[in-house]
């Protein structure tokens, strides 16, 4: 049976949506105008006033606002109320340049709550649950953001953070937690200890997962799905909008319901920046409805995926935003090809091997090295050099085939590549740390 937190909104008319949206776009467009100079000053250069703004079919008309913009303006460019009205902050894990910083006052949280009960219902979550927050706590928006999602739909919350794997696997058992929280990384190296302890998927309580904050493809859904005996959801979010919750999975994991009552979602052409059509693939923007603190307007995610609006079996009428399938800033470029991360994972799942990996960028003599570090399963790890070619030709074939270019593979030791207990490191780019 589906669960809803607010089934109200949730299942709403999409007339009812629309409405809900043109009254709070009017409202947040006046509330940035007169609160926000640094986003009224691009208003002003594109000639656009808030008398401008009558519904969401003028959105287009607006600024965007970009990542760029909010380390510009670090750290109070931007906040859109007073100072003593916030109560917290929490800031991306950036390692260059200054962090950004995004402000939240008390109802900006009280919303998030809600948006985060929405995907835990959505995942089968109710007050007889037990569900543990396995993301970092801190600045990082992933721990506060579900637990506070799990508070108020009422579960025994369990607020472990990450890391101490061997007590994550002690409180599993022996508090029977049945939803898990956590990065999709450490969610398969749970599963990976879990199984190494002999663990069978009938030994452990959890029914499902809540994973998001990295992204992570279909094989590796069903290998910890399969794993852990669990049903994975898919959650997004981005800390510069509020942080988890932004759009959750339902039973269906047919793409993530976007919270439209507190968010609108535009996908555009990534270089002209022209609006594009319902199922285009492109760039994802958001524009915040209510969030005051730090209210963004059309905020550039680099995110690349597509929107739909057909019904969903859920009942949910939220629109559906797929799987990011990358990030315009984390695709790599590689002799000219396009290269996104996602692709060389969906590639290895599909071989067999764990989703244990590192991509390492390079350039030599002006020429792009492209070298692909995999982890083999103790099952694999042989020191039969016929076989270790024969693997390294297959997976070369293969990547080859999916990307367009060869890979230089290195096939490596079990628990070679060191384990992540919050986002995994995938890619070393060297092009860039050299200059």
């Amino acid at each position: 049976m589906e669960r809803y937190f607010q089934k109200d909104i949730e299942c709403a008319p999409r007339e009812v949506i629309r409405d809900i949206q043109n009254k709070k776009l009017v409202e947040q467009v006046r509330h940035v105008w007169d609160h926000v100079p640094y986003y009224r000053a691009l208003m002003e250069k594109k000639g656009v006033t808030p008398e401008d703004i009558r519904s969401i079919d003028d959105l287009y008309k607006l600024p965007f606002i970009a990542k760029a913009d909010l380390r510009e303006s670090y750290p109070y460019g931007l906040l859109g109320v007073p100072l003593r009205d916030c109560v917290r902050i929490h800031s991306t894990s950036g390692t260059t340049g200054k962090r950004v910083v995004a402000f939240y006052t008390k109802g900006d949280l009280d919303l998030w709550s809600d948006c985060c009960a929405r995907a835990i219902a959505a995942a089968g979550g109710t007050e007889e649950d037990v569900c543990q927050i396995s993301y970092g706590y801190g600045l990082f928006t992933g721990g506060m953001g579900l637990h506070g999602g799990s508070e108020k739909l009422g579960c025994l919350t369990i607020p472990t953070s990450s890391g101490n794997t061997e007590r994550q696997i002690m409180f599993i058992q022996d508090l029977k937690t049945t939803i898990l929280c956590c990065t999709p990384s450490y969610a398969a190296y749970l599963a990976e200890t879990m199984k190494e302890m002999g663990l069978t998927p009938e030994d452990i309580p959890l029914k499902a997962g809540i994973f998001g904050a990295e992204a992570w493809t279909e094989e590796m859904r069903h290998s910890i799905e399969e794993t852990l005996g669990i049903k994975a959801y898919d959650i997004y979010g981005l800390t510069e909008l509020s942080g988890p919750g932004v759009a959750y999975e339902c039973s269906a994991q047919d793409g993530m319901h976007i919270n439209e009552d507190h968010f609108i979602a535009e996908i555009i052409d990534p270089k002209t920046g022209e609006v594009l059509p319902e199922g285009a693939e492109g760039e994802l923007v958001f524009t915040s409805l209510d969030k005051k603190a730090f209210p963004l307007l059309r905020y550039r995610t680099r995110d690349i995926c597509s929107l739909t609006r057909e019904r969903c079996s859920c009942g949910r009428t939220f629109v559906r935003m797929q799987k990011p399938k990358g990030r315009t800033d984390d695709m790599l470029i590689i002799r000219g090809v396009n290269v996104f991360p996602s692709q060389i994972e969906t590639v290895l799942m599909q071989l067999g091997y764990p989703a244990n990996y590192q991509i390492v960028v390079d350039r030599v003599n002006n020429t792009d090295t492209f070298d692909v570090l995999v982890e083999m399963t103790p099952e694999m790890f042989t020191d039969d050099m016929v076989e270790v070619t024969r693997r390294r030709k297959e997976l070369g074939d293969a990547l080859k085939s999916m990307l367009g270019i060869r890979a230089n593979i290195r096939l490596v030791a079990p628990k070679t590549i060191t384990r992540s207990e919050g986002k995994a490191v995938r890619v070393i780019d060297r092009r860039k740390l050299n200059g």
